[in-house]
């Protein structure tokens, strides 16, 4: 069984840098051959896939938010993490990190989610 839990602030000032951490137990996924994504989900809005770590310290984008979104990963603690710059009021959402043996190709295209945490943007 594979669990995936968020951790981070829930309130972040515009302009600054949001970062959430996602910490796996169970399988190692994170070095076995799995991509690892964050997702998130404003209010009233669809999931939006933000960008993935694959098995072989690849990253992938959104092109939409590659400007200002870097993933990493820690295998050594069964962790990876988002950071987005620059935020503003729109990346308010609920962040989501994700697991599955592809890269996805929509949104909801993971094998594994964390519970999501809230995080909103506001001075």
């Amino acid at each position: 069984q594979v669990q995936l839990q968020e951790s981070g602030p829930d309130l972040v000032k515009p302009s600054q840098t949001l970062s959430l951490t996602c910490t796996v137990s169970g399988d190692s996924i994170t070095t076995q051959y799995y991509y690892l994504s964050w997702i998130r989900q404003p209010p009233g809005k669809g999931l939006e896939w933000m960008g993935a770590t694959a098995y072989d310290g690849s990253t992938y984008y959104n092109p939409s938010l590659k400007s200002r979104t870097s993933i990493s990963r820690d295998t050594s603690k069964k962790q990876f993490s988002l950071r987005l710059s620059s935020v503003t009021p729109e990346d308010t959402a609920v962040y989501y990190c994700a697991a599955g043996d592809r890269l996805p190709v929509t949104a909801d295209d993971y094998d594994y989610r964390g519970q999501g945490t809230q995080v909103t943007v506001s001075s």
